[in-house]
């Protein structure tokens, strides 16, 4: 087993809220310290925003858990300092193979295009990124930065109030009260908080079992995702195999639905499953077991006044795609910005309203391609299997079939289209790079571009002039200027400009383009600021 699950990382101590004789209030409280609280925590922190995360634990998550972390969340964690050990950590991998039966049908590669900072993926189990976050709440505290984070708290009442929170929170040395202007709910699928407040999933659950072992081996796979439809170790169902850091391996196999999930999880009826498939020869060790079932839910809504949640606390999706931490940090990403300018004044309550409408629909889009990928996994009728195994087959030779080969979408990032941050699109540009999606990165004559655009309102113009600065309502934008000089891949030009000369865009501090015009307009900008900030 490894240590790291055995070290508190956030252990209990006594603190001053808990002997106040009335309830401390908070700017913002963050419930579980989880990736998505802990992020959500670091992001608010780094913009100066008081906030206290509690958890009911107080170490990091035991087994791997979530694995495959897509390039757009890596972009995420980079803004937040906390992509480095990743990278240097994590197994990076691009590319991938399907098999059916005991055939390779085709292989594919998500990052053909060059000019990025990140891959399309990296593996690393969760443990590892909690603890790379812990860390992070360390050095922003060591900087004097507005956080903390409390271990053995755990929550047993919530109160809402119009413009409060109040929650009652037990630890080791008994309970206390707090109150929080917002509360921000990342207490997992089996949210306790959602539970309190009475609300519940939308969605479907299916009926299916997939058995999750994390195996400590020396082995040759590559750094792939690796995918079987009915490979004859594990007949008549699916199979996966990812690499991970120190040896581990993760292993997703398929059992069908009417099982007994305790009798499964023995090591003595997981372990004959895992030689059909590695071999007799093959010397392993379980580090980890665990039983899933595919979901595909969410909440109606993820804001109920001044209580909002996020992550898995909010929506469920299957596994296969890596659509669940990856969501979830995009949940954040598109949260505290909107919360700070709430917090701030700059900005009216209603900004949040966006929250729910945009991240909703990254929802859906999830949802959506999950539940696809699971019809095609599992099959619920014959006639759907033999249309299957039939796509499978004609894939081998046949490139038009594979597209419709669904093992998992794999994570992309959301496009907002249809928010009502988005001015309407004036540049006939690059559809990536539309209002409403989050900016494709660009190498640079020194750097990337991303890492320029992070954090804060942005005037990106290309070959084009406009103001240094822009002061609009509360809000400043200050200018980014490039020139197609400073383009030596192309890259900038083919994501940002397509067939136009020059370019203008508005993007939000997590990136998102808000509005893009060939040239500057003074008296459209401004609108599409104010716009951008839920004002208009």
């Amino acid at each position: 087993m490894n240590q790291i699950f055995e070290t508190p990382m956030y252990a209990y101590s006594r603190h001053a809220d808990q002997d106040a004789t009335t309830p401390p209030r908070h700017k913002v409280i963050v419930v579980g310290a989880g990736p998505v609280g802990l992020a959500a925590a670091i992001d608010l922190a780094q913009q100066g925003i008081e906030v206290v995360v509690i958890d009911d634990n107080d170490r990091v998550s035991t087994g791997s858990r979530a694995i495959c972390f897509a390039k757009r969340p890596l972009e995420i964690l980079d803004r937040l300092g906390c992509s480095a050990p990743m990278i240097d950590k994590g197994v990076l991998w691009n590319t991938g193979k399907v098999f059916f039966d005991k055939r390779q049908v085709y292989d594919f590669n998500l990052q053909e295009e060059g000019g990025h900072a990140f891959p399309a993926f990296i593996n690393l189990q969760q443990y590892y990124l909690e603890k790379f976050l812990v860390d992070r709440v360390r050095e922003l505290q060591a900087e004097g930065a507005p956080i903390d984070i409390r271990g053995r708290n755990k929550v047993s009442a919530v109160g809402t109030h119009p413009n409060h929170v109040t929650i009652e929170i037990d630890t080791p040395e008994g309970s206390y009260n707090l109150e929080a202007d917002w509360l921000i709910a990342c207490d997992g699928a089996n949210s306790p908080l959602r539970a309190m407040l009475g609300k519940d999933f939308v969605g479907r659950v299916f009926e299916d079992n997939f058995l999750i072992a994390d195996v400590v081996m020396e082995a040759d796979f590559p750094s792939e995702r690796w995918f079987w439809f009915d490979p004859p170790f594990n007949k008549g169902q699916s199979a996966l195999l990812h690499k991970q850091p120190d040896g581990v391996w993760r292993i997703d196999l398929q059992l069908g639905w009417d099982i007994d999930k305790d009798h499964e999880k023995k090591p003595e009826n997981v372990i004959p499953r895992l030689k059909a498939m590695l071999g007799d020869d093959v010397e392993f060790e379980l580090e980890w077991v665990s039983i899933y079932t595919f979901q595909c839910r969410r909440m109606e809504q993820f804001r109920h006044n001044r209580v909002i949640f996020a992550g898995d606390a909010a929506h469920q999706v299957s596994p296969f795609g890596a659509r669940g931490a990856n969501s979830g940090l995009q949940d954040t990403d598109n949260l505290c910005w909107k919360l700070k300018l709430v917090i701030n004044g700059d900005a009216p309550e209603s900004l949040l309203d966006s929250y729910n409408t945009e991240r909703v629909w990254g929802a859906d889009e999830n949802i959506q391609n999950s539940s696809r990928s699971t019809d095609f996994i599992t099959p619920k009728s014959g006639m759907s299997r033999v249309l299957r195994d039939a796509v499978l087959d004609l894939s081998e030779k046949f490139e038009f079939a594979r597209p419709l080969v669904n093992s998992g979408r794999l994570s992309v990032p959301c496009t907002y289209d249809g928010s009502p941050l988005n001015s309407a699109d004036a540049l006939d540009g690059p559809d990536r790079s539309r209002p409403g999606s989050a900016c494709p990165d660009a190498p640079l004559t020194e750097g990337f571009l991303l890492p320029k655009l992070a954090g804060k309102f942005t005037l990106l113009t290309i070959d084009a002039d406009a103001p240094d600065v822009i002061e609009e309502d509360g809000i400043t934008v200050t200018r980014l200027a490039l020139s197609l000089k400073n383009d030596p891949t192309l890259a900038l030009k083919n994501r940002y400009l397509g067939e136009a000369t020059s370019g203008v865009y508005l993007i939000r501090p997590d990136q998102h383009v808000a509005a893009r015009r060939p040239s500057f307009d003074d008296k459209l900008f401004r609108a599409a600021i104010r716009r951008a900030t839920g004002k208009e």
